[in-house]
C-alpha cells in the first residue's frame, strides 16, 4: 500500500491508494455530516464535488493520538460520474438435509461449534450438537442466581450454555487472526442472523451482550430447521475409541441423570476453555494433552468519563465519538503485562463455572453506555511459574488456575463477592495496603476489601505492580483514586492444549476426533473460534471425501 501523504487545501490529509480505494481523514465530529464528508472525499479523489462518482464506505477507524480525534475511513469510489459495481450478496440460505445425511457430533454450542454446524450443513452433513448448558433464555435465569443468590450452576453459567462464553461477555468481534480464514464470511453470517451491518465496516466490530443472544438463537433455529439437532443440558461424559478410532459418544442429561451412548465416527470437540472435566477425561484415558501458557491477573475499572478524557485529550466526546477504549502492553519483571478484553461502558461479571471459586470477566452492551470502563490487566504465565509452586504435569496450569480462584473465593467470604483493592493502595510501597473503603463499581455480587498483593501469587502481583506503574507513567491520569482492581481475571485462555494433526486436524490418538476452538487451544475469541469451527468442518468433509 502506498503510504505517501499529501495535504488538501483545507489541511486534511489523505493517502494515495490503488484506483477506486481512498483513505480519508477528517475530524471525527464530522462523522454524521454527509455534506462535509462528501466535500473532503472529492478533494481527496482530486475532482469537483459535482464530478464525484458513486462511493461507499468499506472501513471505519479512529485515530485518537492527537486532538482533534480523526475519523479514518476507507471509501470505494467510482470513476467520475460513474457507478460502483453491485455488492456481491452471499447466498446464506441453508439447504434442507436429506434423510440419510451423514451424522457429525459436535460438543459445545459456542461460536466454534455453531459455525462448524453451519458449515457441515452447507456440505450436506447433519450436525448433532450437544451443549451442557441451557438455551439463552434459560441461561439468563441461571446468571441471575449467581449475582442474586451466589449460586453457581456448574453446567449453565457465563461460560457454559448456548453461544458459549461470548454470549454474555460482550460480543467483541475483533481479531488479529487474519490468516485463519474468511473473517468477512463469519461477519456476513452474523448479519444474516440479525447483527447490525456496521460490523462489516467497523475496524473493531462489536455486537453487545444485549443483542448477541437473539442472534445466537436465530442461528440455532436455522440449524434445526435445516435438519440439524441441538440438545441442551447434554453433558459429555465419555468418548469411546476402538483401535485408535472414534467409536461412540456418551452423554448425560443433566436434569434427569439419564445416560445416552451413541455410535459416532466423527466428533468435533468445541467445549471452550473452561471445560475442565474434558481435560481430566483425556488425562484419565492417557490421550495426549499439552500444558499451555496463559495469562492471569485482575479486572481494573475506572469511570468511563475519565477514560474518555484521557484518550480523547479532553475533547468533548458528544455523539460522534464512541466510549473510549485503550490497549496497554509492556514488559515487567521479565514477562508480558497487558490489558485484555477492554470493555468501554461495561460491567464486571461473575464467571465461575464451579462452586467454591470466584472468577471475573467483563462485558459491554451494544451502546457501551454504562458509567464504568473495565479491562483485564493480566500477566503472562509459563509452565515454569506454576511448577515452582508445586503444580506439576500437563494439567498443572489448570490446577494452579483453580487454586487461585478458590483462594479468592475464601478471601471474599466464600460467596460470589470478589476481593478488591483501590489501584493506589495496591501500589503503595512494596507490599500494598488494604483499602479503607472501596469506590462504587459495576460488580453486582459485591466486593470485599483485601490486600491483593498478599492474596495473589508473587509471580502475578509483582509483575502486575511493575506493569501498572509503567502504564501510569504513560497515562498519568490512569492512576486515579477511584480506579479499582477486582480479582481474579483467570480465564483469559485455556491452560491446556488438546493437540491435533496439522493436516487432518484430528487428535493424534483418536482418528475422527477433532479438537476445535478455544478449548483445544486454537482460538482466542468469538471470531477466531468461529473461523476454527469452519476450518475443522472443512477438514471433516475432506476426510470423508478421501475415505468414503
Amino acid at each position: 500500500m502506498d503510504q505517501n501523504h499529501t495535504s488538501n487545501s483545507n489541511g486534511m490529509e489523505h493517502t494515495s491508494l490503488p484506483p477506486r480505494f481512498v483513505d480519508v481523514r477528517f475530524p471525527a465530529q464530522w462523522s454524521s455530516d454527509e455534506g462535509r464528508i462528501r466535500r473532503v472525499l472529492a478533494k481527496s479523489v482530486g475532482c469537483q464535488e459535482s464530478e464525484l462518482g458513486e462511493y461507499r464506505v468499506v472501513r471505519k477507524n479512529l485515530d485518537a493520538r492527537k486532538r482533534p480525534v480523526q475519523a479514518v475511513w476507507r471509501f470505494e469510489v467510482a470513476q467520475a460520474d460513474g457507478r460502483l459495481p453491485k455488492v456481491h450478496e452471499p447466498d446464506l440460505q441453508l439447504p434442507a438435509l436429506s434423510q440419510d445425511a451423514e451424522l457429525v457430533y459436535i460438543v459445545g454450542a459456542g461460536p466454534a461449534g455453531l459455525f462448524a454446524a453451519l458449515s457441515l450443513i452447507v456440505q450436506g452433513k447433519r450436525p448433532i450438537v450437544l451443549e451442557r448448558g441451557q438455551s439463552v433464555r434459560q441461561r439468563r435465569r441461571d446468571l441471575v442466581k449467581i449475582t442474586r443468590d451466589h449460586e453457581v450452576d456448574p453446567n449453565s453459567n457465563y461460560c457454559f450454555g448456548e453461544g458459549g462464553a461470548g454470549t454474555y461477555s460482550d460480543g467483541k468481534l475483533y481479531t488479529r487472526s487474519h490468516k485463519r480464514g474468511d473473517i468477512r464470511g463469519v461477519l456476513e453470517w452474523l448479519v444474516h442472523f440479525g447483527a447490525d451491518t456496521s460490523i462489516l465496516v467497523d475496524a473493531h466490530p462489536h455486537i453487545g451482550t444485549n443483542k448477541l443472544p437473539h442472534i445466537i438463537q436465530r442461528m440455532r433455529e436455522a440449524i434445526c430447521d435445516a435438519g440439524g439437532q441441538v440438545h441442551f443440558g447434554a453433558r459429555l461424559i465419555d468418548v469411546q475409541a476402538v483401535n485408535g478410532a472414534l467409536d461412540a459418544v456418551e452423554w448425560e442429561d443433566v436434569a434427569t441423570g439419564k445416560r445416552n451412548c451413541n455410535p459416532a465416527k466423527q466428533l468435533i470437540l468445541a467445549t471452550g476453555h473452561s471445560a475442565r472435566d474434558i481435560f481430566e477425561l483425556f488425562d484419565t484415558k492417557g490421550w495426549a494433552l499439552e500444558a499451555k501458557p496463559f495469562a492471569m491477573g485482575v479486572r481494573i475499572e475506572h469511570p468511563q468519563a475519565l477514560i474518555d478524557s484521557i484518550q480523547y485529550h479532553g475533547e468533548e466526546r458528544g455523539e460522534a465519538l464512541p466510549p473510549a477504549a485503550y490497549r496497554l502492553v509492556c514488559q515487567a519483571s521479565g514477562r508480558g503485562v497487558y490489558s485484555f478484553c477492554m470493555c468501554p461502558g461495561g460491567i464486571v461479571a461473575p464467571c465461575a463455572t464451579e462452586p467454591e471459586q470466584v472468577v471475573t470477566n467483563g462485558w459491554s452492551p451494544s451502546k457501551r453506555n454504562n458509567p464504568h470502563a473495565n479491562s483485564g490487566m493480566v500477566v503472562q504465565m509459563t509452565t515454569d511459574d506454576w511448577e515452582v509452586l508445586g503444580f506439576k504435569g500437563q494439567l498443572g496450569g489448570l490446577a494452579f488456575q483453580r487454586d487461585v480462584e478458590r483462594t479468592c473465593w475464601e478471601a471474599a467470604g466464600k460467596s460470589q463477592r470478589a476481593p478488591a483493592q483501590r489501584l493506589l493502595d495496591f501500589l503503595t510501597g512494596d507490599s500494598g495496603r488494604v483499602s479503607k473503603d472501596l469506590p462504587p463499581c459495576s460488580y453486582v455480587p459485591g466486593v470485599v476489601s483485601v490486600n491483593l498483593r498478599e492474596l495473589l501469587p508473587d509471580v502475578i502481583s509483582d509483575a502486575l505492580a511493575a506493569g501498572l506503574r509503567t502504564f501510569g507513567k504513560r497515562m498519568p491520569r490512569f492512576m486515579d483514586r477511584d480506579a479499582i482492581l477486582i480479582a481474579p481475571e483467570s480465564r483469559t485462555s485455556s491452560p491446556v492444549r488438546i493437540p491435533r494433526d496439522r493436516e487432518s486436524l484430528m487428535h493424534p490418538d483418536v482418528a475422527g476426533l477433532y479438537p476445535c476452538g478455544e478449548g483445544g487451544g486454537y482460538a482466542g475469541g468469538i471470531l477466531s473460534a468461529a473461523l476454527d469451527g469452519m476450518r475443522v468442518a472443512d477438514a471433516v468433509h475432506a476426510t470423508q471425501k478421501s475415505h468414503p
